[in-house]
């Protein structure tokens, strides 16, 4: 099968608890935290780690908060291969609220990145084997500018990377002018900013995902409709997946866990259908878990088995 890996330029260590209610002023008593990965890039390998694949998670690591990241991915058998980096990894708390079900994520800014750590994960990057598939996920942290990442993508493709992009606003838009992605996971505000015009007919969400398959710029296009699954869309033509009726606990980790399992399948060639069927499985999955929490196998399975049969 081809190998995996993916690239996190801002992880984080992520921390879940829960609080009877929620309040100014007064002390919030919460329960004890429960400490995960977190990162794009790095729930994407986790994910697939879940779900019985493998893939090698390539990010900078600082300070205490970052060993503790590395150390959780040990205990996942997640493999890694990490630049140490001078600022400490960035730290996220998930709020549960008990009596309202509401949630609250307090997202940090991610850890400063310089220019001799940027090259060593480039180098780390370009590295890998050719054909191999790399997912570049999450946000772009202080020091690195939107040019950087439209340089590394070019320079893995040239290495023959075949390179899949979830991210938004000006990354997503400076991941695409390199043209040529395996797969991108727009929602459909960001689809509707990247074809800079607003979709509101039936058809607008595949046409514009169309467009874009069309112009070159990706050769897979998944829309992520929320409740309404996700529609996918590439050269061949387009499918739509709409999950079942589930009850959400929490959206965390939903879109990465649809990510990896996408990209798992990607990896054993597997059709639109059965991708996207696989993806939107994974990311329901998720969504019945509270806080962090990604897919697992068996809710994954299960959701698979559901809408084989629908």
């Amino acid at each position: 099968m081809v190998k995996i890996y993916t690239l996190t330029l801002s992880p984080s260590l992520d921390s879940a608890t829960l609080t009877p209610q929620i309040y100014p002023e007064g002390k919030l008593r919460c329960s004890t935290p429960v400490f995960e990965p977190g990162g794009g890039g790095i729930n994407v390998a986790r994910a697939i780690t879940h779900l019985g694949g493998q893939a090698t998670a390539i990010f900078p690591a600082g300070g205490a908060t970052g060993e503790h990241l590395v150390a959780l991915l040990a205990d996942e058998q997640v493999a890694v291969d990490t630049v140490d980096a001078k600022d400490w990894t960035r730290q996220n708390l998930h709020v549960h609220v008990e009596s309202s079900g509401e949630q609250y994520r307090f997202v940090m800014p991610g850890a400063m990145l310089d220019d001799d750590e940027f090259r060593q994960l480039e180098q780390k990057v370009l590295a890998i084997e050719s054909g191999a598939l790399l997912v570049i996920s999450g946000s772009l942290p202080p020091g690195v500018q939107c040019e950087k990442l439209t340089q590394l993508i070019r320079a893995a493709k040239d290495k023959g990377l075949r390179c899949i992009v979830d991210s938004s606003g000006d990354a997503l838009t400076a991941a695409l002018e390199s043209g040529g992605l395996e797969l991108i996971k727009p929602n459909q505000k960001e689809l509707s900013a990247l074809v800079k015009r607003p979709l509101t007919q039936p058809d607008d969400v595949r046409s514009a995902a169309q467009e874009l398959v069309r112009s070159g710029k990706a050769h897979r296009v998944v829309v992520s409709l929320g409740p309404q699954g996700a529609l996918a869309v590439d050269e061949t033509g387009s499918v739509q997946v709409v999950p079942p009726p589930m009850k959400s606990q929490s959206t965390v980790g939903a879109g990465d866990s649809m990510v990896g399992a996408m990209t798992l399948k990607l990896a054993q060639g597997a059709s639109l259908l059965e991708m996207t069927r696989y993806g939107v499985a994974a990311g329901s999955a998720a969504t019945i878990n509270h806080g962090t929490r990604l897919c697992s196998l068996e809710d994954t399975q299960k959701i698979v088995n559901y809408l084989s049969q629908s």
